[in-house]
């Protein structure tokens, strides 16, 4: 009896965390628009617009390691390297 409000607990708890955190994880675009996105961003050769559009695509990222999609260091290292092409713009 025991075992099972364990069981019956811990699915609940689990349950809830999955769709409060990981719902856009079941989105299976949400990596590919954020793929897209760095893309694009590399591709751009004028900085102002590349600045412009860097918070938004920072921001997609972080919400792929908030989620658990990729590591919070691949998350850095990602917005590093935007970032150092970004400055190296003209």
């Amino acid at each position: 009896m025991q075992s099972q409000v364990w069981w019956v607990r811990i699915t609940v708890s689990t349950r809830d965390f999955h769709s409060r955190n990981r719902s856009s994880i079941l989105l299976p675009t949400t990596a590919k628009t954020t793929r897209n996105a760095i893309r694009d961003l590399r591709n751009t050769t004028d900085k102002a617009a590349a600045q412009e559009n860097a918070p938004k695509v920072y921001a997609m990222i972080d919400k792929l390691a908030k989620i658990g999609v990729i590591h919070k260091n691949k998350a850095s290292n990602l917005k590093s390297g935007l970032a150092v092409y970004i400055n190296k713009l003209a």
